[in-house]
């Protein structure tokens, strides 16, 4: 009997040391971090080049493989406004080699669709890059040139003023005015800014909301008219003399903004070397003054700063989302 118990013993030990063995073998290989980075970094950017965002991470991209002396290359994944992009970065390898330029966009789609991937629990933030107020254009056609004018147009004509949107934040902009301004505003969707922004030009839409730093180039062409900026205040950006939205519907404050993120289990200390490296690019001079020039207000801090930012934008858009009943296109 005491040699039956022994052998009990002996094959529990056994099976006991084969199930730890192959727990530990399917757990993934923890990330390096003493060496990091020991090879080129992915900075996958979730829009088409030639976009506000490619553009942005082309600027910052070289001066980053300067100081972590590995090439960072920009891989675009367009599609489903930023979600494909999303979803490929929060589901790579949490070493560190795979970087992800996040943007309004990830924060808003959770609250309008389902989406594979949540970008508050499934990706961690690095440092926010940049800010850029949205500005309220309309075709140079288009009589109303302020907002109390758009509104009364609107309720003269219910239903016939047209706001076109490419993009979540730009539709909640298009939303919210219709919304706060107590109008009947036709807002038309669109697969992406570049599509609104021609019918735009062409006269087939009357307003839309765009990111300052894309408006500027048309504005200074004289191919659209500026009515207000939709960030808090006066004063900010190179659109900064206009007025705001919200002098006139209090509490109207739409921006778009972009910022850095890896996968979740990322090693803090890589997020912070991460972090750090992206602070000393945007403190160059040359790159401040490109960005500034593009309509882009440089905002970096801590990776906390920046968790807790997106968690308060998600709360407020949430909030504003639900009780007005918008929904995803």
């Amino acid at each position: 009997m005491r040699h039956l118990l022994n052998r009990l013993r002996i094959i529990g030990l056994i099976a006991l040391l084969v199930v730890q063995w192959e727990s530990a073998r399917a757990q993934p290989p923890a990330a390096s971090t003493e060496n990091y980075p020991s090879k080129p970094v992915r900075w996958i950017v979730p829009f088409a080049p030639g976009g506000p965002g490619d553009v942005l991470s082309r600027v910052i991209a070289p001066r980053l493989s300067d100081r972590l002396k590995q090439p960072v290359l920009v891989e675009n994944r367009a599609g489903a406004s930023g979600d494909i992009g999303m979803e490929i970065a929060a589901r790579a390898a949490p070493d560190g080699y795979t970087i992800f330029l996040g943007s309004t966009n990830e924060v808003i789609n959770p609250i309008l669709h389902k989406l594979g991937v949540n970008p508050l629990t499934d990706l961690k933030p690095v440092s926010q890059l940049v800010r850029t107020p949205l500005v309220l254009l309309a075709n140079r056609n288009f009589s109303p040139k302020t907002v109390p004018e758009v509104l009364s147009a609107a309720r003269a004509r219910p239903g016939t003023v047209t706001c076109g949107c490419g993009a979540p934040v730009l539709q909640l902009a298009c939303e919210m005015l219709k919304i706060q301004g107590g109008v009947d505003i036709n807002v038309i969707p669109y697969k992406g800014g570049g599509h609104a922004l021609n019918d735009l030009i062409g006269g087939q839409v009357d307003l839309i909301f765009l990111g300052s730093n894309v408006a500027l180039p048309y504005l200074k062409a004289n191919r659209v008219d500026a009515i207000a900026t939709a960030g808090p205040r006066r004063g900010v950006g190179p659109l900064g003399q206009l007025p705001t939205v919200g002098e006139t519907l209090p509490g109207f404050d739409v921006e778009g903004w972009f910022g850095v993120l890896v996968p979740s289990a990322t090693p803090q200390k890589i997020i912070t070397r991460l972090n750090h490296e992206i602070a000393a690019v945007l403190e160059q001079g040359e790159v401040r003054e490109r960005l500034a020039n593009g309509g882009l207000e440089i905002s970096y801090g801590p990776p906390e700063a920046f968790a807790e930012f997106m968690r308060e934008y998600y709360a407020k858009y949430a909030k504003i989302i639900r009780e007005a009943g918008i929904k995803g296109e």
